[in-house]
């Protein structure tokens, strides 16, 4: 049985609190990392984090040599002994001093890619997890810790796993609770549509939501041609990368786009998707929706036909790029507020309040719209302030 990310965090919780150690076991990409970060922040703990693939034998703790004569005792039967101490990696030392600092705070050590590390590494951690202790340094009771691994072929349910992982050791697997972490494109994309606080952009590009939305299983299909998987995570790559490419002139983002797309989705799932941007490609710029002829306030009937032809996503697209090129289409000017105000009122509410949202974020551009409707010199800017603050008044409806 594997839990999907809603499931899992409420699952996680809840064997933290009975005191045990869970284990979060999912492909590579899935959101293990998200996940843990997200708990974290449910829970109001600190959250640190060491990657084990990455750590070599003694990071986290090494012999340090007697500095001081206080550091030998004399012995009567075995002569003199040194008392030997050790040097602790400042991630541990990060931890002490939070918990110090705030004794009720709860702190959550996420060790990623356990079985990842080597066997030396894995039998160095044994302690934090089997007895809470490395050398003689035993955990503050409020850390918790949390695992995640890839799975192996000897876990059941993986038996065609092909990571580079290391078994884990029994008394680990008898010690902790295993959760299999499942991809779940509901939940998936639910997360995509939301935007980060102060961000006006969501999680992933909308054109990736309506991409993976029309066939789910492309949210983690392995490449047939290749050695690539698109992942969760390898799709959230391909979503900053096409915000990135949008800047770029056409000419040159279909120079490049394909095979940064297949760098990280595969050959053919990377092909399908620069074969369905074509199709959805935005057809119109900020610059043909301004300055095409006859000038004026009013966009020309053929270029309202085909903007109305365009997808949601193309719409909210373009407009968006408008108000990102209010220097060069001061939306104060009327020729410009006119025609803007025209294509807005052409797309679906929530197309509308998603833009008036962030033109609310431009307080410089909201002072220069309500001078101008204060001067009353300017008919079509004037409409379009009211207009916002009707767009802006259905959050209260």
């Amino acid at each position: 049985m594997a839990l999907s990310y809603q499931a899992l965090l409420a699952a996680v919780p809840v064997v933290l609190k009975a005191g045990n150690v869970p284990n979060i076991v999912g492909e590579a990409g899935i959101g293990k990392s998200a996940l843990v970060a997200e708990v974290a922040q449910r829970m109001h703990a600190k959250l640190f984090t060491t990657v084990v693939s990455l750590s070599e034998k003694g990071d986290l703790a090494i012999p340090v040599p007697p500095l001081t004569s206080d550091s030998f005792i004399q012995t009567q039967a075995y002569g003199q002994l040194a008392d030997v101490q050790f040097g602790y990696a400042h991630t541990l030392i990060q931890i002490i001093q939070a918990a110090e600092a705030q004794p009720e705070q709860p702190i959550i050590w996420f060790l990623d890619e356990f079985n990842r590390g080597t066997q030396a590494v894995q039998s160095e951690l044994m302690n934090l997890v089997l007895q809470r202790t490395i050398n003689t340094l035993t955990l503050p009771s409020q850390v918790q810790l949390i695992l995640a691994e890839n799975p192996d072929a000897s876990m059941t349910g993986f038996e065609n796993s092909h990571y580079g992982v290391v078994a884990g050791d029994a008394a680990i697997k008898d010690r902790t609770v295993r959760l299999v972490m499942r991809a779940d494109a509901g939940d998936w994309l639910k997360w995509a549509a939301e935007k980060p606080t102060g961000q006006t952009q969501p999680n992933i590009h909308p054109l990736i939501q309506q991409f993976i939305g029309a066939d789910v299983t492309r949210l983690n299909q392995t490449d047939a041609q290749g050695d690539l998987v698109a992942t969760p995570r390898a799709w959230q790559r391909v979503s900053r990368n096409l915000f990135e490419l949008e800047k770029l002139p056409a000419d040159t983002q279909t120079i490049v786009a394909l095979d940064i797309f297949q760098g990280d989705i595969g050959q053919v799932l990377g092909l399908a998707f620069q074969q369905f941007l074509e199709q959805q490609a935005i057809q119109l710029t900020p610059a043909q929706l301004y300055a095409s002829q006859p000038v004026g306030a009013v966009v020309p009937a053929p270029v309202l036909r085909q903007f109305k032809a365009m997808s949601e996503p193309q719409k909210s697209a373009v407009l968006g790029s408008c108000l990102q090129l209010t220097s060069q289409y001061p939306l104060v000017q009327d020729q410009y507020a006119g025609r803007f105000l025209q294509l807005l009122q052409t797309i679906s509410q929530d197309g509308q309040f998603a833009l008036v949202q962030q033109i609310g974020q431009q307080q410089d551009l909201l002072k220069q719209l309500y001078t101008a409707t204060i001067a009353q010199q300017s008919p079509y800017v004037t409409a379009l302030y009211q207009y916002l603050q009707q767009v802006a008044s259905w959050s209260n409806q």
